[in-house]
């Protein structure tokens, strides 16, 4: 059974950082391509970054261009995203969930159900 464990949210000033982990068990990460998502509070979940599951090319939404990297280590099976410059308007719980290799990019993460295997998520608060 495919099953994706998010962990490493918490509450953090603006301008911080946090590193969260996707860690999967049941299949191997590297067969997939992966994708990180949030869900803030009243509003529809959207679609954050990818990363391909061979060559590690990375996609992002424009909203976190240049703030958030997503990494992969296929050796412990997990992926990360690194958030960076965090503002209040990144609070929301962050999912991460696979799709078909070669289909990551800025255009699959806007449609959710190109991805399954859902994590249970982890929460992000940036607040003063």
């Amino acid at each position: 059974q495919l099953q994706l464990v998010e962990s490493g949210g918490g509450l953090v000033q603006p301008g911080g950082s946090l590193r969260l982990s996707c860690a999967a068990s049941g299949f191997s990460l590297d067969d997939y391509d992966i994708g990180w998502f949030r869900q803030a509070p009243g509003k529809e979940r959207e679609g954050v970054s990818c990363i391909s599951n061979s060559a590690g090319i990375t996609n992002y939404a424009d909203s976190v261009k240049g703030r958030f990297t997503t990494s992969r280590d296929n050796a412990k099976n997990t992926v990360y995203l690194q958030m960076k410059s965090l503002k209040p308007e990144d609070t929301a719980d962050y999912y991460c969930a696979v799709t078909d290799p070669g289909r990551c990019s800025v255009l699959v993460l806007q449609v959710l159900n190109a991805f399954s295997s859902w994590g249970q998520g982890t929460q992000v608060t940036v607040s003063s």
